[in-house]
């Protein structure tokens, strides 16, 4: 729920640290707005103030062109909404909405497609099509300042069925056409090298404060030779997309509160699911307010934020690719674990195969499908047989459709169809469920490092650490990261 007092405090002085948080109505003009709006502010008898920027849509209002709210860090998925709304964001982003609507949307969460309405009109203030329609609308106006690309492979981009839809929903909206808005733009956030798509340059903005070099810090050590690597401040990745692979690559922008996401040989259809991906994967749209005011009551927690108060938790571009991972480092080090992901890749992953012209950044292979490893007999790879049977089972399981990944997935259902295969702990399936699903509670009580984190003369028992852990609630997974970070090279 939204507290008038705070909004309207926030508004007037622009504070950025509420930027994406609320959206302002201003009845006088019929536009919504950031908070950080550089317009006059209005009057407050003229002001409604909406969770979402699909709300404010929804209520008949329509985009600044000034302020730009498709600029905002995004609305924290997880702030105040239930799990189901949570987990329903998730999917759409995914386009869950493009396969079968809201009707199928609700089978995937298992509630009724009522309900579901009910509880997005309760948390985000609109509908489940709402919230999906002002997504891509966002996402192509961004697209339509930003860059160079041709109206056609925005239109497709954004999910829109032809040009007409595209240019009709933007005369709507904005009561200009988008080649209108393209020539009124401003000077461009970032660029694309080439209007064919093969080489994208976009920003991407980022909730305050945020640690870029802890990111790099916690994936470096985890880069997967051949598949992903960092290089000074650069994070480089091969992404597999139905057979077409695509080369991603993150560096830090040219302007405060962005980071640079490039894109290499990505299907332009494609192209909003993966930066949505992008986002979750870095945790950008992290609710640091709220991660703070909880994890900070604990002294000990309170003072390991004081020096990392941009912590985020790392997300995985592949579920099945992190349960591998995590596998392969039960009872190794970091290194261990990543050298022996290095020698999977090498015998089984999928040579890196781009368009000709377009550079691979020294990244030579993606990683193995599940097809690859279901049958795969690991030999002479330094790994024990039980555990290539577990990443065999795992495989199966996912090809079987015992195991999925997906946004939608439950967190609890994930950790018991993981914790059901032999050779998997609840240990592995947590910090998959931190990962892969994203979940801000998930907690791997067993893990080594963080049983020795908080009192390095005695290793805590789980039971122990656990009952501390309850205060942490729901952002156990954060104090896990902060935790981590005291002991390089623990967490997977």
């Amino acid at each position: 729920m939204l507290h008038q007092d705070i909004c309207e405090r926030a508004r007037l002085a622009r504070d950025p640290r509420f930027d994406g948080q609320f959206y302002i109505g201003v009845t006088s003009t019929g536009i919504y707005c950031r908070p950080v709006c550089p317009a006059v502010s209005p009057k407050r008898a003229n002001v409604r103030y909406f969770p979402t920027a699909a709300a404010a849509a929804e209520a008949g209002f329509r985009p600044c062109l000034r302020c730009r709210p498709e600029c905002a860090p995004g609305t924290p998925a997880w702030n105040g909404t239930s799990t189901t709304v949570r987990r329903g964001l998730g999917l759409i982003a995914a386009g869950a909405l493009d396969e079968g609507g809201v009707e199928r949307l609700a089978e995937r969460l298992g509630v009724t497609s009522r309900h579901l309405r009910r509880l997005f009109t309760q948390h985000l203030g609109a509908s489940p099509l709402a919230v999906a329609h002002t997504q891509r609308l966002h996402f192509a106006k961004r697209l339509i300042d930003d860059t160079q690309l041709p109206m056609g492979h925005i239109a497709v981009a954004a999910g829109y069925g032809s040009v007409r839809r595209f240019n009709d929903a933007f005369r709507k909206t904005y009561g200009r056409s988008p080649r209108e808005l393209r020539k009124t733009a401003r000077a461009n956030c970032a660029q694309a090298a080439d209007a064919s798509g093969a080489l994208l340059t976009l920003r991407l903005p980022y909730r305050e404060p945020f640690d870029w070099s802890a990111m790099l810090a916690f994936f470096g050590p985890r880069a997967t030779p051949g598949v992903e690597c960092v290089a000074g401040d650069t994070y480089r990745r091969v992404l597999s997309l139905d057979g077409c692979h695509a080369v991603l690559e993150v560096a830090p922008a040219n302007k405060p509160g962005f980071l640079a996401l490039t894109l290499r040989g990505m299907p332009t259809e494609r192209l909003f699911e993966v930066i949505q991906r992008t986002r979750e994967v870095l945790d950008l749209d992290a609710p640091v307010a709220d991660i703070a005011a909880t994890l900070g009551r604990d002294p000990e927690l309170g003072a390991r934020l004081a020096a990392l108060p941009g912590i985020r938790v790392p997300g995985a571009w592949s579920g099945f690719e992190l349960a591998v991972r995590a596998i392969l480092g039960q009872q190794v080090s970091v290194r261990g674990a990543t050298t022996l992901a290095g020698r999977v890749v090498a015998r089984y992953g999928e040579p890196l195969a781009l368009a000709p012209g377009i550079p691979s950044g020294g990244l030579t292979h993606a990683f193995p499908t599940p097809e690859r490893l279901r049958g795969a007999r690991f030999r002479r790879l330094g790994l024990t047989e039980s555990r290539a049977e577990t990443i065999r089972r795992v495989a199966a399981g996912v090809l079987a459709g015992d195991l999925r990944f997906d946004a939608g997935q439950d967190p609890d259902a994930l950790c018991r169809a993981l914790r059901a295969i032999r050779g998997i702990g609840d240990w592995t399936a947590q910090y998959v469920a931190m990962r892969a699903l994203k979940h801000p509670d998930a907690w791997p009580a067993a893990d080594l490092g963080l049983l020795k984190a908080l009192d390095p003369s005695r290793r805590l028992r789980p039971a122990e650490l656990t009952e501390r852990a309850l205060q942490w609630r729901p952002w156990r997974a954060y104090a896990a990261m902060l935790l981590w970070n005291a002991l390089p090279g623990s967490g997977g």
